[in-house]
């Protein structure tokens, strides 16, 4: 009779360092001599549910966390199929008695956990669950609130000042033989790369940030070497169009758990420990922070990532118009400033926080009037560092649908950019029609004279789109149209209230 099997379930936790839920399983592993299998489990459509650059990324932190298990006398097994599907085979197929992974929050796969977990306790499989790709967990914060979602930021810096925050970062020791298995080195269970997607990597964009806890770690002890840059970081004071990123670009890593949230929050304590710093939200700190809130307010709120069913969000009219959309999507709007954002995330699947504040805000309340939920499905498909609850919880804020109510506060195409590149380096790079505009016309050349268009190789209209709307105009009509929405809100609300 073959041995018993404890898996390690890896999901958003790619990474050997500070992941609680994988030394638990090489401890039950060691204890009872059962083999070990650490697992991964993809779905063979995913590219045609997520970008290319994300996949790209994820494929590259398989391989690496595939690399690193190697070394402690394991390797990654990775599954093909659905999740709720191929874990209950794997149950009886491997006599799987203990299984780890990590909480998770997206209802999706909060359902998916409850049936396969029901199936488990059938068969009598352990299944132990570890919060590890948050620095709190978020369900204690909420039964702190008095299971209230708390509403502002502030409100959830009040509730987790006290809490103290442990990791795992020791090293994990190397398993012993009899815990590996007959099928070690069987190619079935092997990362797939690209063109087992039918993906010629050579057809994509230069790969600008490689995926991986190797490469993740790599970034986070440079940025922490950096202890003066670290303690006087403002987050509104780093530029969104610069040409190297003003900021550390750890997102993607930590979004995909290659990066500890937790090991980020310790490195930053002791940097910041007795000397001055800046204070959040706008400190980097401020920026983790602001992740552990949005986790928190997707935990606790049904429809999160939805307008309608959504009690935290304001019911907004918005437009459905595909055209403008597309353009938007595609860095086609006629406003350089905003194509050039969207074209640099759609190559390299990142873009600085204050330029998706650009066009998020472009998409929605100040210039197309399109809903949130239609821009929150682009930047699902681009970002590399997208996440459930963190996409949602800023495409509301920035549409001023929860969370920011001074709607009036809205982005210019032309203005924003200028404050940081005057010469408009960022938009000649990602809008190379435009290389040749004066810097006077840059962020505006629908005002360039068609002799100068000429000369610079451009004509509007013919080698760059004219722009869609008249963000002067539209913007102030848009303004009308939330102060009726929010009147209205507050009217139903006021009806709903017990009197």
């Amino acid at each position: 009779m073959a041995k018993p099997t404890v898996i390690h379930w890896f999901r958003l936790d790619l990474r050997i360092h500070d992941n609680l839920a994988l030394r638990n399983a090489i401890n039950e592993a060691e204890n009872r001599q059962h083999f070990l299998r650490p697992i991964y489990v993809i779905d063979p459509d995913i590219k045609n549910k997520i970008g290319i650059n994300r996949l790209r990324f994820l494929i590259q932190s398989l391989q690496d966390l595939d690399f690193n298990l190697k070394k402690l006398n394991s390797r990654l097994y990775v599954i093909k199929g659905k999740a709720i599907d191929i874990i209950p085979k794997l149950f009886d197929e491997w006599q799987v008695k203990y299984l780890t992974t990590q909480v998770d929050i997206d209802p999706e796969i909060v359902k998916q956990d409850e049936i396969i977990e029901k199936i488990a306790n059938e068969k009598d499989i352990f299944i132990v669950r570890r919060v590890q790709h948050t620095i709190y967990d978020v369900h204690s914060v909420i039964r702190k609130n008095n299971g209230n979602v708390p509403l502002t930021y502030q409100k959830f810096l009040s509730l987790v000042q006290d809490l103290q925050v442990k990791s795992t970062i020791d090293i994990l020791k190397s398993i012993s033989d009899h815990c590996k298995t007959p099928d070690n080195c069987c190619n079935d269970y092997n990362v797939p790369n690209l063109e087992d997607f039918s993906i010629d990597e050579n057809t994509l964009d230069l790969c600008k940030y490689q995926g991986g806890e190797t490469v993740g770690l790599k970034r986070l002890h440079m940025y922490i070497a950096k202890k003066q840059w670290i303690c006087k970081f403002e987050k509104p004071n780093s530029s969104p169009n610069s040409i190297e990123p003003s900021t550390t670009v750890l997102s993607p890593y930590i979004s995909h758990g290659c990066l500890s949230s937790k090991l980020f929050y310790h490195k930053l304590k002791e940097v910041e420990n007795g000397v001055p710093h800046t204070m959040p939200p706008v400190s980097l700190m401020g920026q983790l922070m602001w992740r552990e809130f949005y986790y928190t307010a997707g935990t606790g709120t049904e429809n999160f990532d939805k307008m309608v069913g959504n009690s935290l969000c304001t019911q907004i009219p918005w437009v459905k118009n595909d055209v403008h959309l597309k353009a938007w999507a595609e860095g086609q709007t006629g406003y350089p400033f905003v194509d050039a954002i969207m074209r640099q995330l759609k190559q390299e699947g990142w873009i600085h926080h204050l330029a998706r504040h650009m066009v998020a805000c472009f998409l929605t309340r100040g210039d197309l009037w399109i809903s949130w939920e239609d821009g929150a499905k682009i930047f699902q498909d681009y970002l590399l560092d997208y996440d459930w609850s963190l996409n949602a919880g800023n495409w509301m804020w920035l549409s001023a649908s929860a969370f920011f109510y001074k709607y009036f506060r809205v982005y210019s195409p032309v203005a924003f950019g200028k404050k940081t590149d005057k010469e408009g380096l960022f938009i000649r790079k990602y809008v190379p029609e435009l290389k040749k505009i004066p810097s006077e016309f840059i962020y505006e050349p629908w005002k360039a004279p068609k002799s100068v268009q000429i000369t610079a190789g451009c004509i509007i209209g013919e080698n760059y789109p004219k722009r869609i709307v008249d963000h002067d105009k539209i913007h102030k009509e848009n303004m009308q149209k939330m102060s009726v929405a929010y009147k209205v809100n507050k009217e139903k609300k006021s009806l709903k209230r017990p009197r």
